[in-house]
């Protein structure tokens, strides 16, 4: 019985993998890392494999797991416990690949939190609305309205940057 339940969780996670192990780390950029985030929401998930209604629902079951497994993580964290994610980096220790990610991932985490994870799911993971409204709890209007508004505010925040990186005015 345990070997037939490990057979089938491994079946449903290997197809997911990459996208789930995308989500993470984009997710959860300087609040834990995303290795952590992926091991506690599998050991999660394995254990509650029994509750999943439908085996094309199962990424979205990971990220919801993780969204739950993130938001307690960070109530439970002190400040000094964050300080093996620096937000800072020196921008000189960057190749520019790595530079457009960081700068990327620290205007994800400037948006409201359900933007910030609606684009993630959206953008990044490649959910589709309706998906993104369930895992959300929420309705696709209200994800769609998450989706634009944090798009917007994406592109103000990386123009500022380009502009405050490059010593640009921006009038």
């Amino acid at each position: 019985m345990l070997k037939r339940k490990h057979i089938r969780f491994l079946r449903l996670y290997e197809p997911v993998h990459k996208r789930f192990e995308r989500f993470c780390q984009v997710r959860c950029y300087g609040e834990m890392a995303p290795e952590d985030l992926m091991n506690e929401t599998l050991l999660i998930a394995y254990e509650k494999i029994d509750d999943l209604q439908s085996k094309e629902a199962f990424l979205s079951f990971l990220c919801g797991i993780s969204i739950r497994v993130l938001a307690n993580n960070n109530r439970k964290m002190r400040p000094e416990s964050t300080a093996d994610f620096p937000k800072e980096v020196p921008a000189y220790t960057l190749t520019d690949a790595e530079a457009e990610k960081h700068f990327l991932y620290e205007a994800l985490h400037m948006l409201h939190p359900d933007q910030q994870e609606a684009v993630i799911l959206f953008e990044i993971t490649g959910f589709k609305i309706r998906e993104i409204a369930e895992i959300q709890n929420t309705t696709e209007d209200a994800v769609k309205q998450r989706l634009k508004r944090g798009r917007e505010r994406l592109k103000e925040i990386l123009t500022y940057e380009s502009h405050h990186q490059t010593g640009e005015r921006h009038e």
